[in-house]
């Protein structure tokens, strides 16, 4: 079936109406109809190629509510009128180490990402959700919880996970000293879902106007990182650290604020290598780490975990034709905090 779409038809070319051809559900597959979908970074990183390998016509788009509409005959998860979420990947080989765990994000064989990548059999491209259709695997659609905004729930299926992950993974507990650096789509939600799990936190930015938004956002504390007298205020104090800044900064400056035997995990992606010296980590059993958003099973634990504390994401929703001044914005920072699209705004 042909469905209505937005693509980046190059690299330097702004997104423009685009239609998508997508298959009919087979036996293990659901349809959705795209309700909202959510705009992340790396959309626009990936639509002007600026991390190499791009696949034009691109439709992006990872960030996907919708509501199914259809189902095949061995489905068992879901049913008509369902609201459903698709994020960052559509497949995976289902058979390596890393798939059998519920890591799919790490498939030795590639998992097939929501776009500009290919379906398992390396050959059909995949479209996102800047669409207004989609048809994905059963085992890779997600159950958004009863009574979450769906319009605010499209963005945990990227930033949500990507911050939730690590602050599992690394076992975030009530009473720990947690800090978040960076307040925008990823930083927001480090802070409200490190608050939720009962630690104390402090967020690092080096905009003194966010401290008010850091607060009502679940902060107990606020550093101004560009005075370094505050920052060696904090040193040796820190549980966790989760860095969400993507552009260029002082990654050994913050590992001078956790305690002996802690971790700081990046999940922002500066675009330089990085300096860091080893008597950084070895003084103190300082552990510096990396995360890739989450598998299957730990975003829908994450959703879960959101509809019980009332989390979604602080957003602006827009229409698809906005989405060229919307990438504008948005790399101005000029967005709290993150773009959603309504895709009613492509049906009319």
């Amino acid at each position: 079936m042909r469905v209505p779409a937005y693509a980046a038809p190059g690299a330097r070319a702004p997104l423009a109406p685009f239609a998508v051809d997508r298959r009919d559900p087979g036996p293990t597959d659901v349809q959705l109809e795209i309700l909202f979908c959510g705009v992340c970074h790396s959309d626009v990183h990936q639509a002007r190629d600026e991390w190499g390998s791009a696949k034009f016509p691109m439709v992006p788009g990872h960030e996907i509510v919708g509501r199914v509409t259809r189902v095949g005959q061995g489905v068992t998860r879901f049913k008509v009128g369902d609201l459903a979420g698709v994020g960052c990947m559509v497949d995976s080989c289902g058979r390596c180490e890393p798939c059998r765990r519920g890591t799919e994000q790490y498939c030795t064989q590639g998992a097939a990402f929501t776009y500009n990548s290919t379906e398992m059999d390396r050959t059909t491209p995949t479209y996102g959700g800047y669409s207004t259709q989609v048809v994905v695997r059963e085992s890779f659609a997600l159950r958004i919880p009863a009574g979450m905004d769906p319009a605010g729930a499209a963005p945990l299926l990227c930033a949500g996970i990507t911050t939730y992950s690590p602050l599992r993974k690394w076992n975030v507990q009530p009473g720990q000293r947690v800090g978040i650096v960076g307040l925008g789509g990823l930083g927001h939600m480090g802070v409200k879902l490190a608050k939720s799990m009962g630690a104390e936190v402090t967020l690092f930015s080096t905009s003194a106007s966010k401290q008010a938004d850091a607060r009502r956002l679940g902060a107990s504390h606020f550093v101004n990182t560009k005075d370094p007298e505050a920052l060696k205020a904090h040193a040796g104090s820190f549980d966790f650290l989760l860095d969400t800044v993507s552009a260029a900064h002082d990654v050994q400056g913050f590992l001078s604020l956790l305690r002996p035997g802690s971790v700081m995990v990046l999940v922002g992606a500066p675009p330089e290598p990085m300096k860091v010296g080893a008597m950084a980590l070895i003084w103190g059993n300082k552990a510096l780490a990396g995360s890739l958003i989450g598998g299957i099973p730990e975003t829908q634990e994450m959703l879960d975990h959101c509809g019980k504390h009332g989390i979604v994401s602080d957003i602006e929703v827009i229409s698809m034709q906005k989405i060229n001044e919307a990438y504008e914005r948005m790399l101005r920072s000029d967005v709290k905090y993150r773009f959603v699209i309504d895709l009613a705004s492509l049906k009319t």
